[in-house]
């Protein structure tokens, strides 16, 4: 068994795990970096960077839209319907928000920010602005392309 020996694909291998070869690498160490960053900046005030987006994401719609539903937000979000559920439990159990029997359908749940959840919302989004701008400086400036970019990658998941 010791002696067996295995054939790897070194080009292949190069042009996958190579950051300078390889957009798809180079954007997970940076998603990586920036996560990093995102949690150190949260930890302190109790959210987790998911727990942020979709307390976010409840308040905007909110105020955009009136009644929100846990499917909307998953929507609006772009998140796991399984994995939003989850978290907005636990939002609920933090009393950052209210969950309760829609009224438009039996099946789904309405939710509303807390006046303790728009105060950690207020509390948290400078925090992430200033970690986002500090994050992004070295684009120096760049950022309405990068967004353009990522909006590009975004909508062409779809396809």
């Amino acid at each position: 068994m010791g002696d067996r020996r295995v054939t790897i694909d070194w080009p292949t291998l190069t042009r996958t795990l190579r950051p300078e070869n390889s957009p798809g690498f180079l954007l997970w160490q940076v998603t990586n970096q920036w996560q990093r960053r995102m949690r150190a900046t949260l930890e302190p005030l109790g959210l987790t960077h998911v727990q942020f987006v979709l307390l976010a994401g409840l308040a905007w719609l909110e105020h955009k839209e009136g009644a929100v539903s846990q499917a909307r937000l998953a929507q609006f979000c772009k998140t796991d319907a399984m994995m939003t559920s989850q978290v907005v439990r636990t939002l609920e159990k933090a009393g950052l928000i209210i969950r309760s029997s829609s009224e438009q359908d039996a099946r789904a749940k309405a939710l509303k920010v807390t006046e303790a959840g728009a105060e950690r919302l207020n509390q948290a989004m400078p925090a992430m602005l200033e970690a986002d701008a500090a994050f992004f400086r070295p684009l120096q400036g760049g950022t309405a392309e990068a967004v353009a970019i990522f909006r590009s990658l975004l909508s062409g998941q779809g396809r």
